[in-house]
Order: structure tokens, then C-alpha cells, then sequence
């Protein structure tokens, strides 16, 4: 199964496009988890997914919040991989890239070493870096086109030919979807941009698309301008909006009812 179908399936099942972010962060998890569990990040998190499972049609994973802890770290991402659902999409976010030979060895870390059905990418380097990544032809590459950031305009609203740059990121990412496992990821902060990509994008190509939520992005005019005409092909983010929703030991279930609330958000939309 390719990812896009996997995608539909989850979509349809769980009639959801929401993706939660697992971001672990010490300030934020609930205090008593480090002191009844040796393991309170492993258990914080299958805990959310315990609670958000039936809601969700990805699970996205920022690795930063999981490199800073080292061998730990790696250990913690692993087991919360293992314990998502197999029918659920897991996308690792650590924006990765380089020149062709360590591009590729990235690709293999993400891709086979942790199992990712997508991951994130920065087009910065060009084709050729890219390239190593789109070889797994039945995972996805969501590649940075249009980010959430403010600072986001600095270079990506930068005039190429007398269009913004992002635009022309988008043409290639169109371009380069030969296999049919290209994706973009284009902020919810930036919805006239997002109609933009998407009409650049077609109907087929999907975009993660990230905040929604604690940073601010509108449901309606995210899904709006994001999804296909179909209602799908977009996957919306939101992270410290659901899992840390409360800190006190009823945690997961504050989280479960912030995840069906903006799926359900989402849906009146679609």
C-alpha cells in the first residue's frame, strides 16, 4: 500500500484529517507522570494516542523533541512509533537534507531505520537533493513550501521572475511529484498562499499543513483553501492545542475532547 492510499483509508475511517503533533516537552507534560512512571514520555504519549486514536488520520512527530534527549530521545521516538496504530499515518518532522550521498543516508534513517510513512523536507539544496528521498516511492515527502513561521517572508516571499519564491517551490514540487509522492507543507497562517499552492498543486498532491491552533491558523479558511475538491489531500496540524490541553491528571481525556472538537471543526468545513 502506497501512502496516498493509506491516507484515504485513515481519512475515511476515522473521517478526520487532523494530525496531532506528539511534541514532548518536560515544562509542559503533567508533573505526577515522572512521578509514578520510569518512562513518563513513552507513557505521555500513549496516553494521547490512547485518547486521540479514533480522531486523527496522522500522528506527527518533531524530532527536535526527541534529539534532545540523545539515546533516550531516540528510544522514546521508537516506542511511540511502535504503539501508533498501523493504519494511522506517522510523519517525522525533522525538515532533513543535504547534498545527494547524505541526503540519501538521511532518507534511510527516516525511511527504513524508524519506519516513517512521511517525512519532512527542505528543497533549499535543489533537485538532486531531494531526489534520494523521493526513491521510496510509497512513502511521502512533504516538502517545505510556504512554513507557519512570521519570519517565514524573509526569503520565501522573495520575488523570482516577478513571482514569490514559494510559487515557484510549489512548480517544482509539481514537477518533481513523478512517482506520485510529493507533498508540500504550507502553514494555516498564510491562507491566501495555501488557495495559491493548492491551485499550483492540483487536486492530487497532498499538504501538511501546520498551525492550526496555538499558532492561530483559521480552520475554516485552512480547509477552505487547502483540501481538493473532494474534501481531502490536506493534513491539518495541531499540537500543544490537544495533548497539553490540561496538566492535571485527567490529561488524556482533556485531549480526546480537544481532537474530536477539531475534527469535528474541521468537518463543517470540508
Amino acid at each position: 500500500m502506497n501512502f496516498k492510499e493509506k491516507l484515504t483509508r485513515i481519512v475515511k475511517k476515522n473521517n478526520s484529517l487532523l494530525c496531532v503533533g506528539l511534541d514532548i516537552d518536560k515544562e509542559k507534560i503533567p508533573g505526577h507522570l515522572f512521578k509514578m512512571s520510569t518512562t513518563p514520555y513513552v507513557e505521555f504519549n500513549e496516553m494521547i494516542i490512547d485518547a486521540t486514536a479514533n480522531f486523527v488520520c496522522a500522528y506527527k512527530l518533531n524530532m527536535a523533541f526527541y534529539e534532545v534527549f540523545g539515546k533516550q530521545g531516540f528510544e522514546i521516538l521508537e516506542k511511540t512509533i511502535s504503539y501508533i496504530p498501523k493504519d494511522i499515518i506517522v510523519i517525522l518532522d525533522g525538515k532533513r537534507n543535504d547534498i545527494g550521498n547524505t541526503a540519501k543516508m538521511y532518507a534511510k534513517s527516516l525511511f527504513e531505520g524508524l519506519n516513517a510513512d512521511a517525512v519532512t523536507v527542505n528543497p533549499y539544496l535543489g533537485k538532486d537533493s531531494v531526489l534520494p528521498f523521493l526513491e521510496y516511492r510509497n512513502k511521502c515527502s512533504f516538502i517545505l513550501c510556504r512554513t507557519s513561521n512570521p519570519s517565514a517572508v524573509d526569503f520565501q516571499n522573495l520575488a523570482v521572475s516577478n513571482n514569490p519564491l514559494y510559487e515557484i517551490v510549489a512548480r517544482k514540487i509539481k514537477e518533481w511529484d513523478n512517482f506520485g509522492n510529493c507533498g508540500a507543507v504550507v502553514g494555516a497562517t498564510y491562507p491566501d498562499e495555501l488557495k495559491v499552492i493548492r491551485g499550483i498543486l492540483g487536486e492530487e498532491i497532498p499538504i501538511l499543513i501546520p498551525g492550526v491552533g496555538a499558532q492561530g491558523g483559521d480552520v475554516e479558511k485552512t480547509v477552505k483553501a487547502g483540501t481538493n475538491k473532494d474534501g481531502e489531500m490536506a493534513i491539518i496540524n495541531s499540537s500543544r492545542g490537544i495533548i497539553y490541553a490540561s496538566k492535571d491528571e485527567a490529561f488524556s481525556e482533556k485531549a480526546k475532547i480537544q481532537a474530536e472538537s477539531i475534527r469535528d471543526e474541521i468537518n463543517k468545513y470540508r
